[in-house]
């Protein structure tokens, strides 16, 4: 994929979100990778979207996070997008928002709970969340130890599983193997987080079973996936 392309789609990809509501003011970003060129393509730091053009996205290397293209500061949270993208070597595009019920749960400290198979459909299992950072881990570098709990958290987890992490106090990162694919998963996490907070509400609800939430995640993401169309 040209870099021109790969703006375009980070471009269309930050627009998604706000679209799909899980956005207020700049309270969000999306980025993409280029991984055999090693640059990442990031939205620019506080920048409205109303305002954002594919000129004003931020170019960094992969490997130390260095400006190659673009006048603008990248966004803060590049340093934790650039450990993801290091350590997930399957992902090609990640989100960041503050969405209101994932980050409802995340603020609660609880994993999204795998209730009916809307949410098996896209995550196997529980939605992740990480442990509370330390104060020492908030002080110093606070951005990539973003990303290093994320990953601790991943210990024995599948990222192309499970696109989705919650924060914990902070808020919800979503992935792909696109930034579009990355951007679709965050609006179907709000989506279930939602759904989760609603059923709750109504007296629980019970975990789906496990042949009903491999069958839903399998169907559509299995090595004998038959949801939609064949791939061309």
């Amino acid at each position: 994929m040209s870099l021109d392309r790969l703006r375009e789609e980070v471009l269309e990809a930050n627009l998604e979100i706000v679209r799909r509501g899980l956005v207020l003011y700049t309270f969000g970003n999306v980025s993409g990778i280029d991984r055999e060129a090693g640059l990442v393509v990031i939205k620019p730091s506080g920048v409205p979207y109303e305002k954002l053009a594919a000129r004003d996205l931020v170019v960094v290397s992969l490997e130390d996070g260095a400006a190659v293209e673009g006048a603008l500061r990248p966004s803060s949270d590049l340093a934790t997008h650039l450990v993801l993208y290091r350590e997930f070597p399957g992902v090609g595009g990640i989100v960041h928002t503050h969405s209101r019920y994932a980050t409802a749960w995340a603020q609660a400290r609880r994993e999204i709970p795998c209730l009916g198979t809307t949410h098996a459909d896209y995550f196997h299992g529980p939605v992740p969340v990480t442990s509370r950072m330390a104060g020492a881990e908030v002080a110093d570098d606070y951005e990539h130890n973003t990303g290093a709990v994320i990953v601790r958290r991943f210990q024995g987890l599948d990222p192309m599983r499970m696109p989705a992490v919650l924060v914990a106090q902070h808020g919800p990162f979503a992935w792909g193997r696109t930034a579009s694919e990355a951007a679709h998963n965050a609006v179907v996490l709000e989506e279930v987080a939602h759904m989760a907070a609603l059923t709750e509400t109504l007296g629980g609800g019970q975990a789906i079973s496990q042949a009903l939430l491999d069958k839903h995640f399998l169907r559509k993401h299995g090595p004998g996936k038959y949801y939609g169309q064949p791939d061309r």
